[in-house]
């Protein structure tokens, strides 16, 4: 589980026998019957947590899945003639969803965009990949970007989705996100 993963169990007196779990932002929240002790309880959420690790861990791709995938939305949108050298996923972005490199022609996406819907995903690779053409937020980079067709709405997921981990008090830590002068990056 990461690190900066909050754990929450709620004790509900209307459950017998089931347990669930589902992630809400940084928050495990884990469901169980009132009637289980401690130690039940206890083991119940450690098996929960490792049931998510395994589920959402095939359903992020690894770095050479994530830069097949950048490949193919160049490709398809953006006429392929700029492809990244490299494309991962990284840890140390809590402010960026992305960040591009064009000189170097390396992409680095914030790890925390893994779990999101896939269109999500394709759409912050699309806005880095388009900063291999043009490394600024002009009209020319907006109008690549607007190719995809689901931009706008990635947008609207990604806004609310900051906005949701704000008015939860969740603190980022832009020291983190240290760039160099020649680097862009998709901020929250």
């Amino acid at each position: 589980m990461p690190s900066n993963t909050k754990v929450e169990v709620r004790r509900s007196p209307r459950r017998r026998r089931t347990v669930s779990a589902y992630r809400d932002g940084d928050t495990t929240v884990v469901l169980v019957p009132a009637t289980f002790s401690r130690a039940e309880e206890k083991r119940w959420v450690d098996q929960m947590l490792r049931k998510l690790e395994a589920k959402e861990g095939r359903r992020r791709p690894g770095d050479r899945e994530l830069r097949e995938r950048a490949v193919e939305l160049a490709e398809r949108y953006l006429d392929g003639g700029r492809l990244p050298d490299s494309v991962r996923w990284v840890d140390n972005q809590n402010t960026r969803w992305g960040s591009c490199t064009p000189d170097t022609g390396t992409i680095r996406i914030s790890r925390r965009v893994a779990g999101m819907p896939s269109w999500v995903v394709d759409y912050v690779l699309l806005h880095e990949l388009a900063h291999l053409y043009i490394p600024h937020h002009g009209r020319d980079f907006w109008d690549l970007v607007r190719r995809y067709p689901k931009a706008e709405r990635a947008r609207g997921y990604l806004e609310g989705y900051s906005a949701g981990s704000r008015s939860e008090g969740c603190a980022h830590a832009a020291e983190d996100d240290d760039l160099g002068e020649d680097e862009v990056a998709l901020e929250e």
